[in-house]
């Protein structure tokens, strides 16, 4: 038990900024790996002989999910940390506790009431709001699922908090590892589970999709274990108490409502989508699903990952009551996003019968088709989070909100206006996703940009002018490469026979955005410079270097 504790124990050191923002950028992509193994799995599965089951699956997790964005992710995100590193910098290490304590006990009842309620409710909540649409033996399955999976807000509830207190403590590996183990358990569900389980020759389970359901069960008490072993070493005192006269936790209580409302508003969309894509053909839905899926990987892994990093300097600055030295971070920060993120939205567009390919073995013209109108939703929604976080750097949570209210009002109606009206079918909730996207970046900035003289003076639009010249050359080298090695049928559209092409077509197409981008004089180039030329010094036999 001792060298447990020890392994443990260097296992989970503080760690500083820079490597835990490392192992945080690390875990993601791993996960992300790992996501993008299970989606391949299902849909090489199911997604061909029984589309029916995926849209059930798919449709299953909407209320759970939704329900724990409500009552736990907005709580953590925004709330808890600030009050808990509050308490303990002022010493009173107790009151920090009995915050944390009070928190996971009350999320805990809460949730477990909610996961009640959806295992009771899951039938009328999944034949009249989410998948109305769904056939009798779709709809069965898909409540079989949900009251399967209503688990998960409790679980995750659990999971949640402890991974805050270890944030808050500069704890990072196990809060790492955590949705990797996540994925692992939806992977057991997938190759396992669906063949039946099967105890000492007794048959407990008979297989099929409701497996992965189970694996999703799995997954999250995993991940609920490996979140616990990290709170060794860290001195947590849990009681089995809510301290409701504790100053901190009244202070979590009172931040939480608006926050929460907002990220529910933000699933919403989810909830409607789902519910006209279930009235479409079977299969509607994942395909949906998936593309949303695949668009969201270069989101998360530029327009979030910069702008979390970015946040806490821009936050400074203002601290500091400089408005100018915040206005040039702002713009330096937003035109790193706006370079990487348009080559990256243009490649998706030429490469999408790949990137399907991937998670779709044979790929799916559906699927691809979704992937190339919400491209334009990659460029906007990266910039959207800096564009938000500049009004939080400001302590203004109301402006974006309202905000929001907006942009989702008209998601939901153009949604539902080219879908119905128009009858453009999957593609209209695409498009719909997009044009929110832009319309809401457009807001934000335009109501910054009023409360910020010269926020977007010229020098910045030259340069903004000069990545999309930029961009608009490397999309000819995109496209002839694409010509030179298309996505081919059979055989040959094989991961391993597809992967090195994708690569190359990547690694042509971004190699010519740096060259035009250097001949336009972007100095956002300049660190990839840098790691070239330091490539560059390493491969030199030793009697150049000697020269």
């Amino acid at each position: 038990m001792g060298r447990v504790q020890s392994v443990v124990a260097r296992a989970n050191q503080k760690l500083t900024v820079q490597f835990a923002a490392s192992l945080l950028a690390g875990a993601t992509f791993v996960s992300m790996l790992f996501g993008f193994l299970r989606e391949r799995l299902l849909n090489s599965y199911y997604y061909g002989t029984y589309p029916e089951g995926l849209d059930a699956y798919t449709a299953a997790f909407t209320v759970p999910d939704f329900m724990f964005f409500i009552l736990v992710s907005g709580a953590l995100s925004v709330t808890f940390i600030p009050v808990f590193n509050q308490r303990l910098a002022g010493g009173n290490k107790r009151s920090a506790w009995e915050i944390s304590t009070s928190l996971m006990n009350l999320m805990a009842v809460a949730t477990l009431i909610t996961s009640v309620l959806i295992i009771i409710f899951a039938e009328p909540l999944m034949r009249y709001i989410i998948a109305p649409g769904l056939s009798e033996s779709g709809m069965a399955l898909a409540v079989s699922m949900m009251r399967v999976i209503a688990i998960n807000p409790f679980l995750f509830a659990i999971a949640t908090v402890i991974a805050s207190i270890q944030q808050a403590l500069g704890r990072f590996t196990f809060y790492a590892l955590a949705p990797i183990i996540y994925n692992i358990g939806i992977i057991i569900g997938i190759v396992f589970f669906t063949n039946g389980i099967n105890i000492f020759g007794w048959q407990i389970f008979e297989g099929g999709i409701m497996g992965v359901a189970l694996g999703v069960v799995l997954g999250s008490m995993m991940q609920l274990l490996v979140s616990c072993v990290g709170l060794i070493g860290l001195g947590f005192d849990y009681r089995f108490k809510i301290f409701w006269r504790n100053k901190g936790f009244r202070k979590v209580l009172q931040l939480l409502p608006a926050r929460s409302l907002d990220q529910g508003m933000d699933y919403l969309v989810g909830i409607v989508e789902t519910n006209l894509a279930s009235r479409m053909a079977a299969g509607t839905v994942r395909a949906y699903n998936q593309a949303t899926v695949l668009h969201l990987a270069p989101i998360n892994l530029i327009g979030v990952a910069i702008s979390t990093a970015a946040f806490p300097k821009m936050t400074e600055r203002l601290s500091e009551g400089r408005l100018d030295l915040f206005r040039s971070e702002l713009q330096t920060v937003l035109r790193i996003i706006i370079w990487l993120a348009l080559p990256v939205a243009v490649i998706t567009y030429f490469t999408r019968g790949y990137l399907v390919n991937f998670i779709n073995p044979g790929g799916d013209p559906l699927m691809a088709g979704l992937l190339g109108a919400l491209t334009v939703a990659i460029l906007f929604r990266s910039i959207y989070y800096i564009a938000a976080r500049s009004f939080y750097a400001q302590q203004d949570t109301k402006t974006p909100f309202y905000i929001s209210i907006f942009s989702i009002g008209l998601n939901i109606f153009l949604a539902v206006w080219f879908t119905v009206r128009l009858q453009m079918g999957p593609y209209g909730l695409a498009w719909a996703q997009s044009i929110m996207a832009m319309v809401e970046v457009i807001i934000l900035f335009a109501v910054m940009n009023a409360r910020i003289d010269k926020l977007f003076d010229r020098m910045f639009w030259n340069a903004i002018w000069r990545m999309a010249s930029a961009t608009g050359f490397m999309a000819i080298v995109a496209y002839l490469m694409v010509s030179l090695f298309p996505l081919q049928a059979g055989d040959n559209s094989s991961f391993y026979f597809t992967f090195p092409k994708f690569v190359l077509i990547v690694a042509t197409s971004f190699g010519s955005y740096i060259i035009f981008s250097k001949m336009l004089r972007l100095h956002e180039v300049a660190p990839f410079e840098k790691i070239v030329q330091r490539i560059s010094r390493r491969s030199r036999p030793d009697n150049e270097k000697l020269v």
